[in-house]
């Protein structure tokens, strides 16, 4: 049906594509990735949701859905005892793609150019966009200290990994801001790839977290909202709960219901149609309440055979 947009975080996704990879030419699939998870960590620039749909679509992710298959964790053991901090686990082998990453941006290479190369040298098909060569940091705003479980006091602005990561998605969340974006710019190719695209497709990605930060972009909103009966977007939300990951709490904090209709009411203004779970039927209503129309499928992807089953009907409703 020519080529698919597709927006994506990271291991919701990342299952996902490896579906559509196989219900179209992967060649014909641009994946526009979240930057806003990317940080710093032992001096290395860190890209986890590029990585996850890297490691999938190569199979070779973890068991987890992120890192490598079998990989070992004797370089993080071995800088424990220097006293650093090893709560975000790389692995071995997943530190030779950080080290390159980190290595070509010093050199002047952008985000894009690098990750074309790591995508190349895991042979990939699929291209794989970052949203932005700019930096744009999602930082979660704690209510009150971050290790208490408690609200009150002024907000403690926290880094999305050390929030999602570190503290396990515990601490009470009073916000969510994605700095940089205003300022950043969308990837070199980023906007044309949406204006260009025969279907756009919105992964089952956490919305406000995953998505959001490539919302957030000047010009991807417009893009989207200009396309919006070619928009597919998949729930990850089934029956009022997260398949994976902490969209719930995010979403609840931001007084947006939990459920595919809550889904809906983010995407209104840019998406035509949204994929809920057939477990999910009695909300058809509530979600076309939204100007949003609704469709029926099973969902919850247990192994790629399930993933592409929702990718040819993801496709099917743009078609």
């Amino acid at each position: 049906m020519g080529t698919i947009a597709a927006l994506a975080g990271g291991v919701g996704a990342a299952r996902f594509l490896r579906g559509l990879v196989r219900a179209v030419p992967a060649t014909d699939v641009v994946v526009v990735g979240n930057t806003g998870d990317d940080d710093v960590f032992h001096g290395l620039h860190v890209s986890p949701d590029l990585d996850t749909v890297t490691y999938t679509l190569a199979g070779a992710v973890g068991a987890m859905g992120w890192g490598l298959a079998g990989d070992t964790f004797r370089t993080l053991e071995a800088y424990e005892r220097y006293g650093e901090a090893t709560w975000f686990r790389l692995g071995d082998a997943d530190l030779a793609t950080h080290l390159y990453r980190t290595s070509r941006l010093r050199e002047g290479a952008t985000l894009t150019e690098v990750t074309a190369e790591i995508t190349l040298a895991w042979g990939l098909k699929a291209r794989l966009l970052p949203m932005s060569d700019d930096r744009v940091a999602t930082v979660i705003d704690v209510a009150g200290a971050p290790n208490s479980g408690s609200g009150g006091g002024e907000p403690v602005p926290m880094a999305m990994q050390e929030w999602f990561v570190r503290e396990r998605a515990r601490p009470p969340v009073a916000g969510v801001r994605f700095e940089g974006a205003a300022e950043a710019r969308p990837g070199p190719a980023v906007l044309d790839a949406l204006r260009e695209a025969d279907a756009i497709i919105l992964c089952p990605s956490n919305p406000v977290i995953s998505i959001g930060p490539i919302l957030a972009l000047p010009g991807v909103r417009d893009a989207l909202r200009a396309r919006r009966e070619q928009v597919v977007a998949i729930s990850p939300i089934i029956r009022g709960a997260t398949v994976k990951g902490p969209a719930d709490r995010l979403m609840a904090a931001a007084g947006i219901e939990v459920s595919c209709a809550g889904v809906a009411s983010i995407y209104a203004d840019l998406c035509g149609t949204l994929l809920v779970d057939d477990s999910d039927a009695d909300r058809v209503a509530d979600v076309e309440r939204h100007g949003v129309r609704a469709a029926v499928a099973p969902i919850l992807m247990r192994d790629a055979d399930d993933a592409e089953a929702l990718a040819r009907r993801a496709l099917d409703l743009v078609s």
